[in-house]
């Protein structure tokens, strides 16, 4: 049971208030939303529906898809539903929702992500022994406790911001509810709300960034170090590049978002990094992560190509 406040609902201001820009901005996010869902969807479809790709790399891609599917839609939608509402508000057990959901998938995505360099290290620098360490039982087991460390880590922040007593404006400056802006609007003590933003989701953001940064640094050592021809060097060193691209467009903006003193930047910076790692790094990922696979292109084309001909055979029949 939610703690009393005096909240009751709070009022969506949106990314802009310039009418003129609203439904421009409307079909700019609208066909992120569209590549997002299509795209991940996509791969999620081909890696459980084809068994060449039941190994550790596509299982944790999977998880990635699945993960970031959801995380569009818990902003999305209702972002792009309010370019055109007049009504804007959102209750307060939504908004509590909204929060829970929102750091639930971001943050079991950030250790994610470094769980999938992980794997891409031992594949690299430990071929031999990389199907006995990257085993189903690990692999279960670390997809396991991301999404349930993710959970909690959400529930935590969802309980204390509950608690909270909200007695002056209820007008948010963001697109989405989130802590920080909620702590701006809250009224009372929050240095323990504040607290935990800077040290426990810090350290979500910060750990995994840092293991992620090892392990591709692990990687290009033994790359320079095994690899004698210059163009399979060039060839691994891109696709560490572009994996490497998707990882500080989610990271960098979550550190300078959840990191940085509540009242050290402004909400309209704020919202500009939550653009990135909530929109613009889920449509990136399925692009940068199955463009350079061929085992997924192949896949995909597979797909295709026994959907179009089973249609052939059915306008035949």
């Amino acid at each position: 049971m939610l703690n009393q406040t005096s909240a009751t609902a709070f009022l969506l201001l949106g990314v802009t208030d310039i009418q003129a820009l609203q439904p421009y901005l409307f079909v700019v996010f609208l066909a992120i939303y569209v590549v997002s869902v299509v795209g991940n969807g996509a791969v999620l479809l081909v890696v459980v529906s084809d068994p060449r790709l039941h190994l550790p790399m596509y299982f944790f891609l999977g998880n990635l898809s699945c993960l970031d599917i959801c995380y569009s839609t818990v902003t999305m939608p209702r972002m792009l539903e309010n370019f055109f509402s007049t009504h804007k508000a959102i209750s307060f057990l939504g908004c509590i929702s909204q929060l829970h959901f929102f750091h639930f998938l971001g943050s079991t995505e950030a250790m994610l992500l470094a769980v999938k360099a992980f794997d891409r290290f031992v594949a690299i620098c430990r071929p031999l022994h990389y199907s006995v360490i990257m085993n189903y039982q690990l692999c279960t087991r670390m997809a396991v406790t991301v999404w349930t460390i993710g959970f909690f880590h959400a529930l935590l922040h969802s309980m204390m911001t509950s608690r909270l007593n909200f007695c002056g404006s209820h007008q948010i400056h963001h697109f989405f509810c989130d802590v920080k802006p909620l702590l701006e609007l809250a009224c009372g003590n929050t240095e323990l709300n504040q607290w935990l933003l800077n040290t426990v989701t810090g350290t979500i953001a910060m750990g995994p960034f840092f293991l992620t940064l090892l392990s591709y640094f692990s990687i290009i050592i033994s790359l320079f170090s095994k690899t004698h021809s210059c163009s399979a060097l060039r060839k691994a060193l891109s696709t560490c590049a572009s994996h490497f691209m998707v990882v500080i467009l989610f990271y960098a903006p979550v550190i300078f978002t959840y990191i940085s003193p509540t009242s050290g930047s402004s909400m309209d910076q704020d919202q500009v990094a939550a653009i990135m790692y909530s929109v613009v790094t889920p449509m990136l990922n399925p692009l940068i992560y199955t463009l350079r696979n061929k085992d997924v292109k192949a896949a995909l084309s597979s797909v295709f190509t026994r959907r179009g001909d089973l249609n052939t055979s059915r306008a035949h029949f």
